[in-house]
């Protein structure tokens, strides 16, 4: 029997009292998790585990998911649908993965050829139309410039603005910021890491620290006590290679927030109108189409290698870089950090964050609320997503302390893209067993790794640069 309730009919009923003007404000109304600090008795309330006690406003935890440190693990959200998180393995899986070698007409994909020209722009489509939206076809020019460069310390800084032609609709101003950082030594076009964030890639972030990579190695299944910031930072790191390190800012293209869809670049295309078609583009969309108008970027500048370009994201933002990827072929790498329901968690599992917490959020296409209460009904999935990547590189990652993002589903979706990756000559994950935490799979051309540790990509950027520079080549350095 399904663990989620049976209320398909009384959501049906809610979205169909709303009238289609106010799709945007029907789907935050009926499906955001509205903040509550109590609950329904629990006899209206019939799925709601046991032992829960109060840690914030619409967010429970229990006992069970606390270490000797405090560190609480488990968090649980009850859904406007009713359905509440839950973090028991034998209520994990109500639903079959889906396959992504097989077309819509129930057809077996079994070459390379099939898969470019019929399965994969199947997938493409669904994700546009269903999940996160589609992005438009024309969009308002835009007009480069670097606004500032700073040299110094054996780099070279370049700020970098993308001024959006907003005459169409001028109360909306959004702008693509970049921030390009580059060896100064380098004696040709370097590979870049784009990294993705509200502050420009997440803003002061430390690395990990010092020699947490070769104790990790050393014992990879033992936490290690918690260490202050002491290590380089992901550019430091980044620029040691002799590869380049920019940063994206999302917000000052497009907000995230509901308020957002009214302003920013979705906001100038739509002219500030409220309603959303059931395909229009979320804030994901809107993120993945400013992260390739940063590539038309980088594709102009001698300094960078526009065909070694890799992109990063952490938690939302790493939902952001995988379908950026998907999306974009021009990307050569990803790194999406424990990016849990809406990147590489399976959207039909139920552990953590589930389709039900995000069916109304303005990261997604309105089509997809109509998927809360029926996962099953998903026409495409994780293993889908991180196969549109195919055949580029992807590195997939999840933390032990960070249950919500579930990096079990996470590992168990890259495997399920593996099959797309041997039909194209690469290499997939290797295993279908999950690994101990800190062991990380990086000898095909999907990676994953879980570490010791919380909700984070700072443990993981080591990992990665040393995965990635099995791809990347910068030239070589001045003398």
């Amino acid at each position: 029997m399904s663990p989620l309730p049976k209320i398909a009919g009384l959501v049906s009923l809610l979205i169909l009292a709303f009238p289609a003007a106010l799709a945007a404000d029907a789907s935050a109304a009926i499906l955001a998790v509205t903040p509550r600090t109590s609950l329904p008795s629990e006899a209206d309330d019939p799925a709601r585990p046991a032992g829960l006690r109060l840690l914030k406003p619409s967010v429970w935890v229990d006992d069970i998911g606390v270490d000797d440190n405090g560190n609480i693990f488990n968090q649980y959200k009850r859904s406007s649908f009713g359905t509440w998180s839950n973090y028991d393995e034998a209520r994990a899986n109500p639903f079959p993965l889906t396959d992504p070698l097989v077309l819509k007409s129930g057809r077996r994909v079994t070459d390379a050829d099939t898969w470019w020209k019929q399965r994969r722009p199947e997938i493409l489509g669904d994700f546009l139309a269903e999940i996160y939206g589609k992005i438009p076809g024309s969009t308002p020019r835009i007009t480069w410039e670097v606004t500032a460069v700073d040299q110094g310390g054996g780099v070279k800084t370049k700020t970098i603005t993308g001024h959006i032609d907003n005459s169409g609709y001028p109360e909306a101003t959004p702008a693509i910021s970049l921030s390009l950082t580059l060896p100064a030594n380098a004696s040709g076009p370097v590979p870049v890491m784009v990294v993705v964030g509200a502050g420009g890639g997440g803003g002061p972030r430390r690395g990990a620290p010092a020699g947490a990579l070769a104790e990790a190695k050393a014992s990879p299944a033992t936490p290690a006590p918690a260490r202050g910031p002491v290590g380089p930072t992901p550019m430091q790191q980044v620029l040691a290679r002799g590869w380049g390190y920019a940063t994206f800012n999302s917000a000052s293209l497009q907000q995230d927030s509901a308020a957002g869809l009214t302003q920013g670049i979705i906001g100038l295309m739509s002219k500030g109108q409220v309603q959303r078609a059931p395909d229009e583009w979320g804030s994901l969309s809107a993120w993945v189409w400013g992260l390739s108008r940063a590539i038309d970027y980088l594709e102009t500048d001698k300094e960078v290698d526009a065909k070694q370009l890799g992109v990063e994201g952490h938690s939302r933002w790493g939902k952001t870089a995988l379908w950026a990827a998907a999306y974009d072929q021009r990307w050569a790498i990803v790194y999406a950090s424990c990016s849990g329901e809406g990147g590489a968690k399976p959207s039909r599992r139920n552990w953590g964050e589930t389709t039900d917490n995000i069916a109304g959020s303005y990261w997604m296409a309105a089509n997809f609320r109509k998927y809360g209460g029926h996962w099953n009904d998903l026409p495409v999935d994780a293993p889908e997503l991180i196969a549109l990547v195919a055949p580029r590189p992807a590195f997939i990652t999840g933390a032990t302390q960070d249950p919500w993002a579930d990096p079990h589903g996470e590992f168990m979706a890259a495997v399920a893209a593996g099959p797309v990756y041997r039909l194209l000559g690469k290499k997939d994950l290797g295993s279908t067993e999950m690994p101990a935490p800190n062991v990380a799979l990086v000898s095909g051309d999907i990676a994953f790794r879980k570490h010791i540790g919380p909700h984070s990509d700072l443990p993981d950027w080591p990992v990665f640069l040393d995965y990635a520079a099995k791809y990347f080549r910068p030239p070589a350095k001045k003398n």
